[in-house]
């Protein structure tokens, strides 16, 4: 019997597959979904994971890709399907902007061929399904697990095609198809190195803060700075959350935000950079509107700012995320969301020492 993982060699499915071996080294049988693209750097994390808990064997990588109805296997997919006990779901496009066609190639069409294979599976015991918070789009109120069709707008087009293939998972659970799902609010680095693979979320303004020269940097701010929150979330939270949650019998078709219960504004977000950084920000109001048409129509200055235009939508988002669910279920396993304000510093020092960061395959 196999756990089967979608999304390695990426940098969350990377690290799953390591803490999956380094929980029962001796009984580890892990199958990973690669794209052949991907194979060499897929082959050398496996060596590195087996080599760090002594697990010779642990680890099967197989070509293929969630794009395909067979997801690629060919004539091993039967047999591989007969085999798969437990499927954690990982691999998406998480591009704020990615083209609609694309979106729904991968993220919708590919969660669809995923959720053939894990239903057809005689003893599958569950899916674990990573969506996202955004699946709220443009809501203004608190978004809790329960909720999915609100009425919402959507930002773009990866929340859109999220939403949808969170729409196809909850379908295959009202079909009796065992499955948690998880929804990480904004990913960050580990909040004790700092490490991650995609400067995304905040980490633009991380940039824009370290390239402007002297003790005073300027950013601008839409909407109300002091009101408005951004739910991060650093990475081995996210997995410190699917480690104790994922034999727990009680967590079968359940929704978990693995969002800030308390999350920052982003004003304290932007005087916590600043704060890191040694500078003293002054922030210019922008109208968001006239921000994020700047940034699509000015020709170099998404580019200069390395700011994309979807981003701007998230600094001025009235959606709260309801992690009370999260909360109380992850209490008894000592794990929590660590604070904004003790993870920063580190952070920031990762993009100082990181000055480019290799985003790897579906991060």
């Amino acid at each position: 019997m196999t756990t089967f993982v979608t999304g390695f060699p990426g940098f969350l499915g990377s690290a799953l597959v390591d803490r999956l071996v380094g929980a029962a080294p001796a009984e580890a049988d892990v199958t990973c979904l690669v794209q052949p693209r991907y194979r060499g750097l897929a082959e050398r994390r496996v060596a590195a994971i087996e080599r760090a808990h002594d697990a010779s064997g642990a680890i099967a990588l197989v070509d293929g890709d969630i794009v395909a109805p067979d997801l690629g296997l060919g004539d091993r997919y039967a047999s591989l399907q007969a085999r798969t006990t437990v499927a954690y779901h990982l691999a998406a496009v998480y591009d704020l902007g990615v083209e609609l066609a694309l979106g729904r190639r991968v993220n919708v069409r590919g969660t669809q061929h995923l959720l053939a294979f894990v239903e057809g599976a005689a003893d599958l015991d569950r899916l674990h399904y990573m969506s996202t918070c955004y699946v709220s789009g443009r809501y203004d109120g608190a978004f809790g697990p329960d909720d999915l069709l609100v009425g919402q707008r959507f930002n773009n087009h990866y929340e859109a095609t999220k939403f949808q293939a969170e729409v196809a998972v909850r379908t295959a659970m009202a079909r009796g198809l065992p499955a948690t799902v998880y929804r990480p609010g904004i990913v960050v680095g580990d909040s004790e190195t700092g490490a991650t693979r995609k400067y995304d979320g905040p980490y633009p303004f991380v940039r824009l803060l370290l390239r402007q020269p002297g003790p005073v940097a300027v950013v601008p701010v839409v909407g109300d700075p002091r009101a408005t929150t951004l739910n991060l979330v650093p990475s081995d939270f996210v997995l410190e959350a699917l480690d104790a949650l994922r034999d727990r019998p009680d967590a079968v078709g359940e929704t978990y935000q693995l969002a800030d219960p308390d999350p920052p504004t982003i004003e304290a977000v932007v005087d916590g950079l600043a704060s890191a950084i040694g500078k003293r920000v002054v922030q210019v109001p922008v109208p968001r509107a006239v921000l994020r048409g700047s940034l699509e129509h000015v020709p170099g200055l998404a580019a200069l700012t390395g700011v994309q235009p979807e981003l701007v939508d998230y600094f001025d988002l009235p959606t709260r995320y309801d992690a009370s669910r999260t909360v109380a279920a992850l209490e008894a396993a000592g794990v929590a969301c660590p604070s904004f304000e003790s993870y920063v510093d580190v952070m920031v020092d990762y993009v100082r020492t990181h000055p480019t960061a290799d985003a790897g395959p579906m991060v």
